[in-house]
């Protein structure tokens, strides 16, 4: 369990971070975990995205 917690919160933290304060700490904490997974894997094929064309990363 408290295992499980600690992902979860590090799943949070990279949100938040991600998003440059666009979406508070309770907001991401609000979302489920459908919606977390879609934000990931956004983030993730973004960060593809911006190694293969060298642009940086927004």
């Amino acid at each position: 369990m408290e295992s499980a917690t600690k992902e979860i919160r590090l799943e949070l933290m990279k949100i938040i971070w991600y998003m440059r304060g666009g979406v508070t700490y309770s907001e991401a904490a609000a979302l489920s975990p459908t919606e977390r997974e879609i934000i990931g894997k956004l983030v993730k094929d973004n960060l593809e995205t911006t190694k293969k064309t060298g642009q940086p990363f927004f």
